[in-house]
């Protein structure tokens, strides 16, 4: 309870820009082409995650150049380096473990594809 009082406010603006940026599409294009809330929100949904995705491996790479450096003069720290591949790996099969839990495949069939590979 301490912690909903204490960030209210950033609640309450995450659910204004959730719905400033859903509301005006999905009523458009729920008229027009006969989608629902739902489909347009899977949508925007998949194609955040696909841009953050991007960014993350991009920064994720020149965190192991870093680590690269690290280690050839011999300060690499092996924690980062776990935690920095474990969290790269589960980013890239992201898409293939919600698919495994949901036991649906709208995510793929949206256009959210694993880096390793729908098997």
């Amino acid at each position: 309870m301490q912690f909903i009082k204490r960030n209210i406010w950033s609640l309450a603006a995450l659910v204004l820009v959730m719905v400033v940026t859903m509301v005006g599409d999905a009523s458009a294009q729920s008229s027009a082409s006969g989608a629902t809330i739902m489909d347009t929100a899977t949508s925007k949904t998949v194609s955040v995650f696909q841009a953050v995705k991007t960014i993350i491996f991009v920064l994720g790479g020149f965190g192991l150049v870093g680590l690269a450096w690290a280690a050839i003069f011999g300060k690499i720290n092996w924690k980062w380096l776990v935690a920095l591949g474990t969290g790269l790996a589960i980013l890239a099969a992201a898409s293939s473990i919600v698919e495994y839990a949901t036991g649906d495949s709208a995510a793929t069939t949206a256009g959210l594809n694993t880096t390793f590979g729908n098997i």
